[in-house]
């Protein structure tokens, strides 16, 4: 076997041309690889791709825009999307599809932005739907839309750094010298290694007044210029005042959008025209055929997507008699119609990560925005003084245009002129320099003056710059005036609505059950039906498995409770409309399958109620009966299983529901007979008490069933009653013949 190697020896140097090693198993520490190979990409992941900086821009996305500014299509005309991606990539190495993707999602036509940045022509999908893709880029146009004068106003004034693109062939921005906080008014997600950020977009014209009080006064409230968030789709953003004060102070939370709907009444449909940026109109319709697929939605016919050229519409037809706000209040709680967008305002602010709210968010911009305006100004300054300094020596030629033309032709070398100029006049290298360039043509006294006529001009300026950079308060009311301009020119009215609601719209919606009467009925072996009259007056021969039988029958309606007991001593609860109407001819729900019951448990009886009044009897096999008032199954939640529904102590006889008391036939094994009145037995509030012994039994007996005693069974029914409990019941008399029994 070949000897391991360390990382020292095969990465030493070798005198063949062959790389000694190679293929070979390196040991290295764990902790360096992470720290030489892992780390490095995690940075860059974090640094140069997935986060936005201050100024509201990924790297990619400020690589195309700067390609798209430097192609002059800020005010050109439109041009095929490929030439763009194309030259892009001088910047981007990571492949025209991913430029491509990135131009997408800045596009007007994809609808993601608040305010995009690329103007676009031809299919460019739809942010709002998973399924429709966007066209190629050689079928598509663009170019910069008008706001991104903002993003570029004095790029070319020192306002930011440049650096060297991947291959040092061209430079280009580290930012973009935004007039406004961008980084907030267009909504940007993006996932790195160990962090993520997701910002939601504001509107542009409350950002700029925000912004503008935050300079003046800094401690604004920002509530009272900048309510809410505001997204690109519409929608209603359910006002949370808590919610909405975490993210403005923390960067983080949630924020609640509904779907907004208008309802049709000609065609009793409604029409969904807005939709949470956080979800798809796939995912909305895939959600609700679910629902109605599970029985929980009966309103809904049909629901389909209408979205056309005017933009976004799911429509949902109605069945006769749906209220619309009602099931819309469902839909809400049910799908993602309303849905939660998740901020986490993590942002790059000098090369570092940091989770800020909205106020320190701001106050980072406009460090950033008074870092801009005071390099602009130096930058003009330096160039209004440079430009002083030669009117300067133009104005000494002034004084004597001959004499300045006589040391030009006077000197033999074309290397003395400048020296010689500024022997002549005492001016110094640049002003000469200046001077000699001057054409024969412009050696006159009138254009000499109108050159010098600007000396004035710019030495006001001059002052007014440096009085500027001497002023961080001159700075700001730029900044200020700015903002202004920007917001008047570009700002647009809210497409978000704000929607104020109490406790009200945060509660389960009480569903209206449609009531109509049905006949409900229940097998031995745990299969249920219901059935409305007509149909069963249509076809009453019931199909049943064989060996099966009906054991309960009941005319009730469908807005009522149903109550299955098991042989587990639990009971689970569920609604007749839960269950769909049926027909007699069909075996019906299998109902442990049909409640999710425990393997290998079964319902042994149903119980039907609707206001929870009356008792209920539980016969056990050692001769017991237990009385509890029905109430005690009741509750406030919509629980649907309840454990310790009856004392397990011993099997389970039966169930029997009574509103009042009266007589019951109890029958043993023994083949004995006792008529029990249930006002010998005490009521008992816990469900599982073990009852009251009412049938002596000997060893090896047991009670076999519990059932109504109907008058007329006996001819002398007093032989099958007792006094005193417990009792030992009675033989059937001869004249009881089997066929009076069979009700048992």
């Amino acid at each position: 076997m070949a000897k391991k190697k360390t990382e020292r020896e095969l990465l030493a140097p070798t005198t063949t041309g062959i790389i000694e090693g190679a293929g070979e198993i390196v040991e290295q520490k764990i902790v360096y690889t992470l720290e030489s190979n892992y780390m490095p990409y995690a940075m860059s992941v974090i640094l140069s791709r997935a986060i936005p900086e201050i100024d509201g821009f990924k790297p990619s996305h400020r690589k195309l825009l700067y390609t798209m500014y430097k192609k002059g299509l800020l005010t050109g005309n439109l041009t095929k999307s490929a030439n763009i991606v194309g030259d892009t990539m001088k910047l981007n190495p990571h492949g025209d599809a991913a430029i491509y993707d990135t131009m997408v999602r800045l596009s007007r036509g994809y609808e993601a932005l608040l305010h995009p940045f690329v103007l676009s022509k031809g299919n460019f999908g739809k942010f709002y739907s998973r399924d429709m893709a966007w066209a190629a880029p050689r079928y598509t146009e663009a170019k910069l839309e008008p706001l991104c004068n903002e993003l570029f106003r004095d790029i070319d004034k020192d306002t930011v750094d440049f650096v060297d693109n991947y291959d040092n062939t061209m430079k280009e921005p580290t930012l973009l010298p935004v007039t406004f906080p961008s980084v907030l008014v267009n909504a940007n997600t993006g996932i790195a290694v160990g962090m993520a950020s997701s910002v939601c977009s504001f509107n542009l014209r409350e950002i700029c007044e925000t912004t503008a009080a935050l300079i003046r006064d800094n401690d604004h409230d920002i509530f009272s210029t900048l309510p809410a968030p505001d997204f690109s789709g519409g929608g209603q953003i359910v006002y949370n005042e808590q919610a909405l004060k975490d993210i403005y102070e923390t960067g983080r939370g949630s924020i609640k959008v509904r779907s907004e709907y208008t309802y049709d009444k000609a065609n009793n449909c409604i029409d969904i025209t807005s939709i949470a940026p956080s979800t798809t109109i796939e995912a909305i319709i895939e959600k609700v055929i679910d629902l109605v697929k599970a029985g929980k939605i009966k309103e809904i016919a049909d629901i389909r997507d209408e979205t056309g050229l005017n933009g976004l519409r799911i429509t949902i037809d109605l069945k006769r008699g749906t209220d619309p706000d009602v099931l819309m209040k469902k839909l809400y709680r049910l799908t993602p119609l309303e849905d939660s967008f998740s901020c986490n305002f993590n942002i790059l602010v000098g090369g570092t990560p940091m989770v800020l709210g909205v106020k320190d968010l701001l106050d980072e911009w406009i460090a950033f925005r008074i870092e801009c305006v005071r390099r602009r100004t130096h930058h003009d300054l330096r160039k209004k003084q440079e430009k002083l300094h030669l009117l300067y020596g133009l104005k000494e030629i002034l004084l004597d245009i001959d004499k300045a033309v006589k040391i030009v032709r006077e000197t033999e070398q074309e290397k003395e002129v400048v020296p010689n100029l500024m022997i002549g006049f005492g001016i110094d290298e640049i002003q000469a320099e200046y001077v000699a360039e001057i054409k024969l043509r412009h050696l006159n006294r009138e254009y000499i003056l109108k050159r010098t006529a600007d000396i004035d001009e710019l030495e006001a300026d001059i002052k007014a710059l440096e009085a500027i950079l001497a002023s961080k308060a001159r700075i700001k009311t730029i900044i200020v005036k700015e903002l202004k301009e920007v917001g008047e020119k570009y700002g647009q009215d809210r497409k978000s609505q704000i929607l104020y609601v109490e406790d009200e719209a945060f509660e389960d919606v009480v569903e209206e059950i449609p009531d109509y009467p049905v006949n409900l009925f229940f097998t031995r072996d745990g299969y249920f039906k219901k059935i409305t009259p007509q149909s069963l007056r249509m076809s009453s021969e019931q199909k049943l498995k064989e060996g099966d039988e009906i054991i309960t029958a009941i005319e009730s309606n469908n807005n009522i409770d149903l109550l299955f007991f098991t042989d587990k001593a639990q009971v689970y609860k569920a609604k007749a409309s839960d269950f769909a109407d049926t027909k007699a001819s069909v075996l019906g729900d299998y109902i442990p399958a049909k409640l999710s019951m425990d393997e290998g448990e079964q319902a042994v009886a149903m119980i039907v109620t609707k206001s929870y009044e009356g008792m209920l009897l539980f016969a056990f096999e050692n001769g017991k009966v237990a009385k509890v008032p029905l109430d005690s199954y009741a509750t406030k939640t919509n629980r649907k299983r309840l454990t310790g529904a009856y004392s397990d102590k011993s099997p389970l006889v039966g169930v029997e529901y009574t509103p009042d008391d009266k007589e019951y036939l109890l029958r043993s094994s023994a083949g004995r007979m006792l008529l029990l009145h249930t006002g010998a037995i005490n009521l008992k509030t816990s469900r599982t008490t073990q009852g009251v012994a009412v049938m002596k039994l000997k060893k090896g007996q047991r009670l076999m069933s519990i059932a109504p005693y109907a008058e007329g069974t006996f001819s002398k029914p007093s032989r099958y009653r007792t006094r005193s409990l417990p009792a030992l019941g009675a033989l059937p008399a001869a004249e009881d013949t089997a066929e009076q029994l069979t009700i048992i």
